[in-house]
């Protein structure tokens, strides 16, 4: 990673803000229904703590609109002193007079966390005046949001106009690891690609179609692929204003020497509702009145054949509809052959990632991403504005 890391700089006894992605599921009751975000982010913040720094911590939850009790981050507070073993201190605002009395009475390996960054609008509107009150209040930025780094906000490329920023270890690995799998990765490369719609992945599919081995391709976008091909698809959604860009992928493939591999049968039903009615069909064979809702096994094991030879294999997005149970086998299957797999196997955020947690598999992948749309757009190749706002390493 050619930016400064949070092992670069001096915390000892100073005042760190720390940017962290708290933006947790929580229950009606207020209870976190799931503290991998919150896990993520121990190294950095324990590193500092053992390092004697004053440490304050800032995030958003949800999108309130305006104050609302309802996404205070009191019960990450909680969450996170129960992580930790130690008291965590908790602001009633995230800027202002008892924010700063607050952090003028911090004790040296002391946590306070900020209430919600986005109960003030000016912090999406990236407002300056936002941005150096934030900053006022600490000495040094470490930025280890990693999913929030495709943001310009104030908390992310605002606060470092006004105080040297480096990256906390969360953001480290993931620029790592999602760096090396696209520019150095053990070869063969397979990248799994799924999603509902191509217009999602567009960008994805044109960067990746050039670094892979392999490009499997699975969800709701593999209708307007099938299409393309002179496939009818029954009442599946299609993008008709994409079919010239599935035809320039899968030519550029082949051209490359590149095995893209679509789905050989698929999973049908009249509807979302559920499994009524559902059945598996070849390709050439969904009937007229029926949609596509996942993959069939034959498929499942065609891409598993497909992955056993690779070395690193990236997946994002899934591959049915896998919010009804019984269209999500494809999506459930692929999660179990990734973790079977001797390779270095990495996992897009989002929806790719809640799969992954929510089967317990996620200590069986190489990596999972806790940045939904900022994992998408790096693998787009672009540059994350967060990231590019953090300082370079010397030389």
């Amino acid at each position: 990673m050619d930016k400064k890391t949070v092992a670069d700089v001096d915390v000892r006894s100073k005042r760190v803000l720390v940017r962290v992605d708290f933006n947790v599921p929580q229950d009606s009751l207020g209870n976190i229904t799931d503290d991998t975000r919150i896990r993520a982010s121990l190294p950095t913040i324990n590193y500092l703590v053992q390092h004697q720094a004053k440490v304050i911590l800032c995030s958003h939850l949800g999108r309130p609109k305006g104050r609302e009790p309802g996404l205070s981050l009191a019960p990450v507070a909680h969450r996170l002193s129960q992580l930790m073993g130690r008291p965590v201190l908790m602001a009633s605002d995230c800027v202002g007079p008892e924010v700063q009395e607050m952090v003028k009475n911090l004790k040296e390996g002391e946590v306070l966390l900020l209430e919600n960054l986005r109960f003030h609008p000016e912090e999406e509107k990236n407002d300056s005046a936002f941005a150096r009150s934030l900053a006022s209040l600490a000495e040094v930025f470490i930025n280890d949001a990693f999913g929030t780094t495709h943001r310009a906000h104030a908390s992310t490329v605002g606060i470092p106009h006004y105080l040297p920023a480096v990256a906390g270890f969360l953001l480290q690995k993931e620029i790592d690891t999602m760096g090396r799998a696209l520019t150095d990765p053990k070869r063969p490369l397979a990248a799994i690609i799924g999603g509902a719609k191509v217009s999602d992945k567009v960008a994805v599919l044109n960067n990746i179609v050039e670094k892979v081995d392999s490009l499997l391709i699975g969800g709701g976008m593999a209708s307007t692929f099938f299409k393309a091909e002179g496939y009818q698809v029954g009442q599946s959604k299609v993008e008709q204003d994409k079919l010239e860009v599935c035809r320039s992928i899968m030519k550029r493939a082949e051209q490359r020497g590149i095995r893209l591999i679509l789905p050989e049968d698929v999973l049908v039903a009249p509807g979302l509702e559920g499994g009524k009615g559902a059945r598996v069909v070849m390709v050439n064979e969904v009937p007229p009145d029926m949609m596509i809702v996942d993959i069939g096994p034959k498929t499942l094991e065609r891409f598993a054949q497909e992955l056993s030879i690779d070395k690193t294999v990236i997946w994002n997005g899934p591959l049915g509809v896998f919010e009804v149970e019984e269209f999500s086998h494809g999506t459930r299957g692929i999660v179990k052959v990734l973790a079977g797999l001797k390779a270095t196997t990495i996992v897009g955020g989002g929806s790719t990632a809640e799969v992954v947690e929510e089967m317990g598999m996620v200590d069986s992948m190489s990596h999972v991403s806790t940045g939904g749309g900022a994992s998408l757009e790096f693998m787009e190749g672009k540059t994350l504005p967060g990231v590019a706002a953090l300082l370079d390493k010397e030389g």
